[in-house]
């Protein structure tokens, strides 16, 4: 049972450093990025369906996205569901396609930006901690009910530390990446 209390727990921790390196991927850094808006739900014959579904998202350069709908009747669907998203960029149709100019960032809009990095990174760190009290109160009820003795419990204890302790710095590692591409100019 014990070893069903800390694999659920590196579950746990794991989906939150993915989940962090996902919002962090949707975060503009001033430089092209097809997961910017691969999320856009696009009204498509009546159904919402997220734009990487619709069509051909592509960054041929640093700065440009490039979209090519599969359907190119979607032209139109596209446009106005990036115009309403909070992407803030307005979308240039050419042909069949759609490009995005990603602008310049400022020095005042990256410091904002490095703050929700920041943000984010914690919200993490709170969820993987809260993954290691669970995780050792769970030990705990187990000791508590005579399943395991205490040196078991003290040494899963300290599993559930490490764990915790690997993906507190994998958290940050993932936000100093995201914080220095940011900064970058």
């Amino acid at each position: 049972m014990n070893d069903e209390i800390i694999s659920k727990m590196k579950t746990q921790m794991k989906k939150t450093s993915e989940n962090l390196e996902l919002e962090l991927g949707r975060i503009r850094a001033g430089r092209a990025n097809a997961s910017l808006v691969n999320d856009i739900m696009v009204d498509y014959y009546g159904t919402p369906t997220p734009l990487g579904q619709i069509a051909s998202v592509s960054t041929p350069e640093a700065r440009l996205i490039q979209i090519t709908p599969f359907d190119k009747t979607a032209l139109k669907g596209i446009e106005a569901a990036i115009n309403m998203s909070d992407l803030g960029i307005n979308p240039t149709i050419d042909n069949s396609m759609i490009r995005l100019v990603i602008p310049q960032l400022t020095g005042e809009s990256r410091k904002d930006l490095v703050k929700e990095v920041k943000k984010y990174a914690e919200e993490s760190k709170v969820a993987v901690r809260n993954a290691r009290r669970d995780a050792i109160d769970a030990l705990k009820k187990e000791k508590k009910n005579g399943d395991i003795s205490e040196d078991v419990m003290h040494q899963k204890e300290n599993e559930v530390q490490k764990q915790h302790d690997e993906y507190i710095k994998k958290i940050d590692e993932i936000a100093a990446n995201k914080e220095k591409e940011i900064t970058t100019i």
